[in-house]
């Protein structure tokens, strides 16, 4: 889980969670941050954030997370939500087929309002704890490939793939030249192996 800010915190980054509402976007959030999982948790009002700070091989990496309301009522905080966004996770239920057949707004939206054009992208399908699923993992697969996204499936409430995918966006983001910038004159140096038994399956697509 996130580890604690040293010294030597190499970066901030902003990292949005963007979604149809109800697909567990704050519980995403919440069990990455604080290890927590609230199955009555309600829906967010605008918008909620948390900041936390992560080790990623010895680079401490200070995150600022932002979740949206998925409800359309709050389109209006859209723009300034987007700004400076360096990393997105878009994310779905795999048990809701609408929410995935919205995943293309939220592309749109994610297209329009972005300011940074080279942002990481990951599309996270939750809720795979769940019975009934109606989206095949083959499918959210190829819908990242499409748009070039990182892909992952995660369970907030069993923790499964929550930290891998975090992780994973967050060096690709450090891997991304003119993305962020150091806030001290040290190197990054990633060299983790992801080859792991344990390791959930993921796609840089």
């Amino acid at each position: 889980m996130p580890g604690n800010e040293g010294e030597n915190t190499l970066t901030t980054l902003k990292i949005l969670i963007i979604g149809e509402s109800g697909v567990g976007k704050s519980s995403l959030m919440l069990r990455f941050v604080d290890d927590t999982f609230d199955p009555e948790i309600s829906a967010t009002i605008g918008v909620d954030f948390r900041v936390t700070t992560i080790n990623i091989d010895n680079n401490f990496v200070k995150l600022a997370i932002w979740d949206t309301a998925g409800q359309e009522r709050f389109r209006t905080l859209t723009p300034s939500y987007y700004r400076g966004g360096q990393g997105i996770i878009c994310v779905y239920d795999v048990s809701s087929r609408a929410s995935f057949d919205k995943l293309g707004h939220w592309i749109a939206e994610l297209d329009t309002y972005c300011t940074k054009s080279d942002a990481v992208k990951m599309l996270v399908g939750n809720k795979i704890d769940v019975e009934g699923r109606v989206v095949t993992r083959e499918e959210g697969l190829q819908f990242a490939k499409k748009h070039k996204m990182l892909f992952i499936e995660a369970s907030a409430k069993t923790r499964e793939g929550v930290q891998f995918a975090f992780e994973e966006l967050i060096e690709k983001i450090l891997q991304t030249p003119g993305l962020w910038e150091a806030s001290h004159g040290g190197n990054v140096n990633l060299k983790r192996q992801r080859e792991t038994d344990d390791a959930p399956s993921s796609c840089t697509c």
